[in-house]
């Protein structure tokens, strides 16, 4: 439990390392924006710098906008969840302050390319060992509880008040390739782990009442069990129908590989869901 509590915060580090990389090396003297929380917190660092001749760090804002909304995830989401995310924003803020603000090439297209992969790594990391980066996923994860709610809405209007206040403060070109980085992160994101904020998840076993057990001690999930059968072993088995948010999907598989790892499951994107999606 130590060695596997220990690679989380360590994967977790280093995605911040990674956040911060893509924004100190790549996208602050581009002008390029990153999205969510980290993307506000340097276009404000931007206009405090530029228009009011304040000089206040992007790791520094980004620390301040996140503790209101870590005070929120550590009453409405879990003091597990919330910790990882404290870590990762300290660590990002830490790194931001110690790394260098750099520029690699004049290329502002290079910028926005490689400063939106590296970020996308660091949070598609992040997410994939069931921990978040702070900010949005939080909020996203309070949402999730509280009620079914359209999360991307949240994201998409956040991110198109940064795409659009970078193109009337700045250059319109800025907004462009702000759009440019979003586009790279949101691939990088779904091809380590996955953009889609609600998955369905199809599990065949022969444990299904010790799975439901303990997937039901750490989520807040319904449940549907179907009858199903092999049809190579001609064996009486159950099927397991469950939609999960992404931020749930680390502790599903975890769970699946302690309680059945011969279980098959088949994991699919949900687009929308209509009527009860948490268990009361």
């Amino acid at each position: 439990m130590f060695l596997v509590e220990a690679r989380r915060i360590i994967i977790v580090i280093f995605g911040a390392l990674l956040n911060a990389v893509s924004l100190n090396f790549f996208l602050i003297e581009a002008n390029v924006y990153a999205s969510g929380f980290t993307g506000a917190a340097q276009l404000m660092a931007s206009v405090f710098q530029d228009f009011l001749g304040i000089g206040i760090s992007t790791g520094i804002l980004l620390f301040i906008l996140n503790i209101p909304v870590a005070i929120l995830g550590w009453y409405k989401v879990g003091k597990g969840f919330t910790v990882y995310s404290v870590i990762s924003v300290v660590f990002a803020t830490i790194f931001l302050e110690v790394l260098p603000v750099i520029s690699f090439s004049d290329d502002i297209i290079l910028n926005a390319v490689f400063g939106g992969l590296i970020g996308g790594a660091g949070v598609g990391l992040t997410l994939k060992i069931g921990a978040s980066t702070g900010g949005m996923d939080i909020v996203a994860m309070v949402l999730s509880r509280m009620k079914d709610r359209p999360i991307g809405t949240y994201f998409l209007t956040l991110n198109s008040v940064i795409i659009l206040m970078a193109g009337v403060l700045y250059e319109p070109e800025n907004a462009l390739y702000t759009l440019l980085t979003l586009y790279v992160t949101t691939r990088v994101i779904d091809a380590l782990h996955t953009r889609h904020e609600k998955l369905t998840a199809m599990i065949i076993t022969h444990k299904a009442v010790e799975l439901q057990h303990e997937i039901h001690k750490t989520m807040l999930r319904g449940i549907t069990i179907l009858p199903a059968r092999g049809a190579y072993t001609n064996s009486d088995q159950n099927m397991l129908y469950l939609v999960i948010t992404r931020y749930e999907l680390y502790d599903l598989e975890r769970i699946i590989n302690e309680v059945d790892p011969k279980a098959f499951t088949n994991v699919i994107q949900t687009t929308n869901v209509f009527g009860l999606f948490r268990k009361d």
